[in-house]
């Protein structure tokens, strides 16, 4: 049966996984076991080395440049340890990537468009990276600067498996298991790459049965099947998408995570069935845990989070939000999407609060 190929980020990430991305992926594993066998002390620095390589193999040495300039201009600032200038350090990088004529004259060092967005996503990807370990040198003393190193940020920025599409991890984390010198058992690691491929394998297989029999997207994009389905159609529509979109980031995080295990990291876990969650707030928390954390360490907590009044509580939520939402792209579907998200989470504790006080426990 045809394909539907109406979902752009899988049509996308298939066809550079398959001319590309997997082979370099295949790369860093063995760099990787390699390193590990025989100079665990220096892995960290020879997985920098390959990512860099990998970078400027796919992205050219211009799109190499954009991002080694994004990383020292966000070091160059960190050095003043004030997390306000970092943030606003991060948000002016961002921004770059949406300015009119910045993407245009991007557009002619490629040849494709593919190429063009694959600069675009990776960018927008490594802006987490570096304003993670900027914050991180921030907050950190003296002491502790050597483990905050340029050459510490180099190895975080350009880690391979993680470098086009994530999933995030903070560099806190990052540092202190890439630090952490383990056994190394070939046999171990083996048996985790083929269990891993298996169920990746079924994964995948499962997405393409979805993109060539049920049509979810190619249904969203025409109006007149949606106004003639009923609500109960609709309802299962909506299912059907978020159920597909779960599969896909078990495979575009499954990949990645499988790598992560190989180096010796802990991976963030993958996300959780959509069809097992109630609210807001868990989807939150349990569909892109790398995200999460990341927006609970820098932006919830920092600005007073849970532990701040009502309005700090509200505040904060919608900040973090509202950083998702221009994180994505800022366009104004995303900024609806996100305050919906934040009036979800909002009802929801609003909701747990009430339900807290004794009196209407007794009532219960």
């Amino acid at each position: 049966l045809p394909q539907d190929p109406m979902d752009f980020e899988w049509s996308y990430w298939i066809e550079w996984g398959r001319e590309r991305i997997l082979w370099l992926l295949a790369g860093h594993l063995l760099v990787s076991q390699m390193s590990r066998l025989l100079v665990e002390k220096y892995k960290p620095w020879c997985l920098m080395v390959y990512g860099m390589a990998a970078c400027w193999l796919l992205l050219g040495i211009k799109g190499f440049a954009v991002i080694l300039l994004h990383a020292t201009i966000s070091f160059a600032v960190a050095q003043f340890q004030l997390s306000l200038l970092t943030w606003l350090c991060s948000l002016i990088l961002l921004s770059t990537l949406r300015i009119p004529a910045v993407e245009e004259a991007k557009r002619k060092w490629y040849d494709t468009e593919n190429e063009y967005y694959l600069l675009l996503f990776t960018v927008s990807v490594r802006c987490l990276f570096c304003t993670s370990f900027s914050l991180e040198y921030c907050w950190h003393g003296p002491a502790q600067k050597s483990s905050h190193s340029f050459l510490w940020m180099l190895a975080y920025v350009f880690y391979y498996p993680t470098f086009h599409n994530g999933p995030l991890m903070n560099f806190d984390e990052f540092s202190k298991q890439m630090r952490r010198q383990e056994a190394f058992s070939l046999k171990t690691n083996l048996s985790i790459l083929i269990v891993g491929i298996i169920r990746i394998f079924f994964w995948w297989c499962l997405a393409e049965l979805m993109i060539h029999l049920m049509y979810i997207h190619a249904l969203y994009s025409s109006a007149p099947p949606l106004e003639a389905a009923s609500y109960w159609a609709l309802g299962g529509l909506a299912l059907a998408q978020v159920l597909f979109f779960y599969v896909k980031y078990l495979i575009l995080y499954g990949v990645p995570s499988l790598l992560l295990q190989m180096d010796g990291l802990k991976p963030p876990a993958l996300p959780c069935c959509v069809s097992l969650m109630h609210s807001f707030t868990k989807m939150w928390r349990s569909f892109d845990v790398g995200l999460h954390r990341f927006l609970v360490r820098y932006i919830y907590v920092p600005m007073g989070g849970s532990q701040s009044s009502l309005l700090g509580t509200l505040f904060s939520t919608a900040l973090t939000f509202a950083f998702v939402s221009y994180w994505h792209g800022g366009q104004s579907y995303l900024w609806y999407w996100g305050a919906l998200n934040w009036l979800g989470v909002i009802v929801e504790n609003g909701v747990k609060r009430i339900l807290s006080i004794s009196l209407i426990q007794d009532l219960i």
